[in-house]
């Protein structure tokens, strides 16, 4: 998948289809939009491209109004990747590309550079200054300068419509079975492990330290996990997001470990799927009192998981 940062350096591609959006989450709605796309592109002999922006609309248009994202955007890359997109549009957002009319912003990027032959949007689509351009201006625009457009959506599951809200929403009550179910995968977060202070080794549970991103959407405490060491090796574990209140730390950490697994760990990227939120994060009046708190952690984890 080739990733394009500045389109002004964009080659053309053969027969571009185009989805076009956020897709923060990469959600299931997210998905048949992107799945259209790629077999589109593949019964045409074409290109799946992604038009994205960097960062968010919101965070530019309303900074003072804080939009912790489901991803980051590593995250999102991969996740399109998985997809099977031939490329990825990083268009930057700012002010002066805000003030563009729908029409500008047709004109200009789907049809003067990328030479768009359809484009794929979800229901609820909005572009150009104020949001002026939805699902049926784009219809209005694609006739005028000859371009296909279709509308996916909204895709609803178990009642529930997907959207990047309602995932926000369901992360930050620890819901991860629905955000699993919305997402059409586990949420995961991925990095690289960090030295930290050896107090899970000396009490019989080593962990994997990552640092979380200052604005991750889950609330701290304990997860039944899976995590991937590698493209071939996933491992089931139990981990804890916070700040680890019974030896005082002063930052947020991702806190794995990793049941029947032993290899050094430092500096390997890993991937921590969260499955199921166990409890809250709590002090406890004892090192010995944790302990037996994790004991039942992690029975409770791999019960969990067994059940998976």
């Amino acid at each position: 998948m080739e990733v394009i940062r500045h389109i002004e350096s964009y080659r053309r591609f053969p027969h571009p289809i185009v989805s076009l959006g956020n897709f923060d989450g990469v959600h299931l709605g997210h998905r048949a939009i992107l799945t259209k796309a790629v077999d589109e592109a593949r019964a045409s002999s074409g290109t799946a491209l992604v038009l994205t922006f960097h960062p968010h609309p919101l965070a530019v248009l309303r900074p003072d109004v804080p939009l912790p994202l489901i991803f980051s955007l590593r995250e999102k890359l991969l996740l399109l990747r998985s997809l099977e997109v031939h490329g990825v549009i990083l268009q930057r957002f700012s002010p002066s590309f805000s003030r563009l009319t729908a029409e500008e912003f047709v004109r200009r990027y789907l049809v003067d550079i990328i030479g768009v032959k359809k484009v794929i949007v979800g229901h609820n689509v909005s572009f150009g200054y104020r949001r002026s351009g939805n699902a049926g201006v784009l219809g209005q625009l694609g006739q005028q300068f000859g371009f296909a457009v279709e509308v996916i959506g909204p895709v609803v599951i178990e009642g529930k419509e997907v959207s990047s809200t309602a995932v926000r929403t369901l992360l930050g009550t620890g819901n991860m079975r629905e955000v699993t179910t919305l997402l059409g995968c586990p949420y995961s977060v991925s990095g690289r492990v960090e030295k930290g202070f050896q107090r899970g080794r000396t009490i019989g549970f080593p962990t994997a330290n990552l640092r979380p991103r200052k604005d991750l959407l889950l609330p701290n405490g304990v997860y039944a996990v899976t995590v991937d060491v590698d493209a071939q090796t996933t491992v089931r574990g139990v981990a804890n997001v916070g700040m680890n209140p019974t030896f005082s730390n002063n930052r947020r950490t991702i806190e794995a470990h990793l049941f029947d697994f032993s290899a050094d760990l430092y500096g390997k990227r890993l991937r921590v799927n969260f499955i199921e939120h166990l409890r809250e994060e709590r002090k406890f009046p004892s090192v010995p009192d944790l302990v037996r708190q994790i004991q039942a952690d992690a029975a409770h984890a791999r019960a969990v998981l067994a059940g998976e």
